[in-house]
């Protein structure tokens, strides 16, 4: 950066770099590395005014098989090209989402906002280049002088849970409260009825249309219809997709 004042305007926040105390990131980044040795995960701290990490830790290439260097470029070229196709426009919109969350606070308030977690379970490549599934948590590490949100925390760890089939997932939480809250998910361009929320929750349930047809007392075809409007509103190739789709978006 220049010495003269330079500000970037994202989110409706405008950066002062003359401002911005960059000796609190290496704090940050001292304490990080000085507990590395104990700690197994992968942390980052993302610089919302430069619009790229300020820290990534050595352990995304001994967890992810990283490199670190193109990691931590501006942009997120690099590791959206080793996320799961199906899951990067998911985690692209709740990223937002919560930011925008953030913004939406009065700024006085916002320091409140470090009581709350983002935690994402998504796929990505791991170090032989096959998915794994990796949870990883968000919050909010520092505030810039004037209220804007600068510094956000980042820690990953390989999912106890590893469902390669599934898409992925997120829900918000409030660490110091221990409350989860429904996050923010899309809504479909037409929601499904409650008739077919309910059938696409039994299908769900491993049922066949048969099945289904005489749990609700009505016919084959009147299930397979709706199994055909169901995957048309969703946008989706086949029931399967629409399942996974629903319950990522709350819809079931």
């Amino acid at each position: 950066m220049t010495g003269k004042q330079e500000e970037f305007n994202w989110y409706n926040q405008s950066f002062d770099f003359e401002k911005l105390d960059y000796s609190l990131l290496d704090k940050h980044v001292e304490i990080l590395e000085s507990i590395k040795s104990v700690h197994s995960s992968a942390i980052s701290i993302f610089d919302m005014a430069r619009l790229q990490h300020a820290y990534l830790s050595s352990t995304f290439e001994d967890l992810l098989g990283w490199n670190l260097e193109e990691a931590g470029k501006p942009g997120h070229e690099y590791i959206d090209s080793r996320l799961h196709p199906e899951d990067l426009a998911h985690l692209n919109r709740v990223s937002s989402q919560f930011l925008e969350l953030m913004l939406k606070v009065k700024k006085e308030d916002r320091l409140n906002m470090k009581h709350y977690k983002m935690i994402m379970d998504y796929r990505t490549k791991g170090k032989d280049g096959n998915y794994v599934r990796v949870i990883e948590q968000h919050k909010l590490l520092e505030l810039d002088g004037d209220d804007n949100v600068w510094l956000a925390l980042g820690i990953m760890d390989l999912s106890p849970d590893q469902d390669i089939q599934s898409l992925c997932r997120y829900r918000l939480v409030n660490a110091k409260t221990g409350d989860l809250y429904h996050f923010p998910k899309e809504t479909p361009n037409t929601s499904l009825s409650l008739r077919e929320q309910e059938i696409l929750q039994l299908l769900g349930k491993g049922l066949i249309s048969k099945q289904v047809a005489d749990r609700l007392f009505i016919s084959v075809n009147t299930v397979n219809t709706h199994r055909q409007r169901i995957i048309e509103k969703l946008n989706v190739s086949n029931i399967t997709e629409a399942v996974r789709h629903a319950a990522t978006i709350g819809i079931i």
